[in-house]
């Protein structure tokens, strides 16, 4: 045998791979029973794509809504009758085991950390601009759990200008994008209040909230008027006069979730929300997207050991439908993780 003889890592990696594959999907919309296990061929990657072998990926609260169709705002989006992207999960960690042409950077073998679409498979074809790598220091588990929840919270973080010294009230905290929102704006130096269930509380406050309130004992409004620099309402009950009238003048209220009506969801509240500002109090309304670059910052802070995702609970990815009914029930404390098994 030759040098030329001798196949390439990619070519090799290629090679081992099987002809089909078990994904998780659905062909309706409904509750978490809707969601099967198939078998379908093992994607290609096209160009700028690479192949990931599934590590972990992380339950989202968008997986449940796409699940079942709700608010019915999601269908023109996703499909009116039936999910026309019909795999669910939006963050993934894996293996690099093939890629397509036109890809620089990254190679097989390499483990990536993604926010992209239909990720509870045991492979996913990923653009490669969605990729960042995974620092050896940080286990997939917490890596599964930062993607869309960590750029949700840095995003909401910065449209709130929260720094050093700011005053920070979360609303809804115990979730997944609430725990991490809590972690990076005391990572970033602000004194953070939080609204959360009672299980949550001793939780939130080993992750760096100074106070802590149990929702259902002591209501947002009766928390002090004009004393924070921003507020990020994760759990969208609260009237938006409440919100605005917690904050000190200059200071803005992040609007990141809520589930709002049975058929625009929360889009009326954001509407409204264009026409509540007063004395200079101001709504930033945000949607979780995910940037590489973004991401890859939030594993150097995992690293680092300054971010560190609260697990609730884990599911193999032979019942991950389990772990998509565990976040629809509404009552875990941070993020839920599917594993390879």
């Amino acid at each position: 045998m030759n040098a030329n003889d001798i196949p390439s890592p990619a070519s090799a990696a290629e090679a081992a791979l099987p002809a089909t594959m078990i994904p998780w999907r659905q062909s309706r919309y409904g509750a978490p029973d809707v969601m099967a296990a198939e078998t379908v061929p093992v994607p290609t990657p096209g160009r700028d794509e690479v192949l990931v072998r599934f590590t972990a990926a992380s339950i989202n609260s968008g997986d449940v809504h796409i699940m079942r169709g709700d608010p019915r705002l999601v269908r023109l989006f996703f499909g009116l009758r039936r999910p026309r992207v019909r795999g669910r999960g939006i963050d993934l960690v894996g293996t690099i085991v093939a890629r397509g042409d036109g890809v620089d950077g990254f190679a097989p073998g390499q483990r990536v950390v993604a926010g992209w679409r239909d990720t509870l498979a045991e492979y996913v074809a990923v653009p490669a601009s969605r990729l960042s790598l995974l620092p050896d220091a940080v286990d997939p588990v917490t890596a599964a759990a930062l993607p869309v929840a960590g750029n949700t919270a840095v995003t909401v973080l910065d449209a709130c200008e929260v720094a050093a010294g700011s005053r920070v009230l979360v609303v809804g905290a115990g979730g997944g994008v609430g725990t991490l929102t809590v972690q990076l704006a005391a990572d970033r130096g602000a004194e953070v209040w939080a609204t959360c269930g009672a299980r949550a509380e001793e939780v939130l406050r080993g992750l760096g909230a100074a106070r802590t309130f149990d929702y259902r004992a002591v209501a947002v409004a009766d928390l002090p008027g004009d004393h924070f620099d921003a507020v990020v309402d994760i759990a969208g009950e609260t009237p938006l006069a409440v919100l605005r009238e917690r904050l000190r003048a200059g200071g803005a209220v992040g609007l990141v979730g809520g589930e709002g009506g049975r058929v625009l969801g929360p889009i009326p509240r954001i509407l409204r929300s264009m026409f509540a500002r007063r004395g200079g109090r101001r709504f930033r309304p945000v949607t979780a997207s995910t940037k590489a670059d973004v991401t890859a910052g939030l594993l150097d802070l995992a690293a680092a050991g300054r971010l560190t995702p609260v697990i609730a609970a884990t599911f193999p990815l032979t019942r991950a439908g389990e772990a998509l009914a565990a976040v629809d029930a509404g009552r875990t404390v941070g993020k839920v993780v599917v594993t390879r098994d």
